[in-house]
């Protein structure tokens, strides 16, 4: 299977160039709502990824934040973006790859709505693979 089926394409994907400030970098994932995201050099070549979490800790540790402020901060008061659903554990199949196809996680509560564990998307995948006439690396490409 050529991987190019699955390719999207640069010109619809948002990156960071090398040169962007940490102000840019964090307003262009804030707006894609983006974890992640692909940094070039100007070239254009493929350095690497940046997370939230480089940002995070280069805002903590380099830029003076105020932690006397930041331990008044409970993380009840702060939004989150993304709210991965959860699903019962008597959910059905379906239910669970509706969602497991838009998460790479989904979280699995009890009967009570209580926090049990997660399903990864990577299990998912693993159990196809085993019961199916794919390739690992078919498989790879679809994760």
């Amino acid at each position: 299977m050529n991987i190019l089926f699955f390719l999207t394409p640069k010109c619809d994907v948002a990156f960071l160039e090398e040169d962007n400030t940490l102000r840019q970098a964090l307003e262009k994932m804030e707006f894609h709502r983006y974890s992640t995201i692909p940094v070039l050099a100007k070239d254009g070549s493929y350095l690497g990824t940046m997370t939230e979490g480089d940002l995070l800790w280069e805002i903590k540790n380099n830029l003076k934040m105020n932690l006397d402020y930041i331990e008044k901060v409970q993380v009840a008061d702060i939004p989150m973006k993304t709210h991965y659903a959860p699903v019962d554990v008597n959910a059905s199949m379906e239910d669970l790859m509706e969602r497991v196809s838009n998460q790479n996680f989904v979280p699995v509560v009890d009967d009570m709505k209580h926090f049990i564990g997660i399903i990864r998307r990577k299990e998912i995948i693993n159990y196809l693979y085993a019961n199916s006439h794919l390739s690992q690396s078919d498989l790879r490409v679809l994760a």
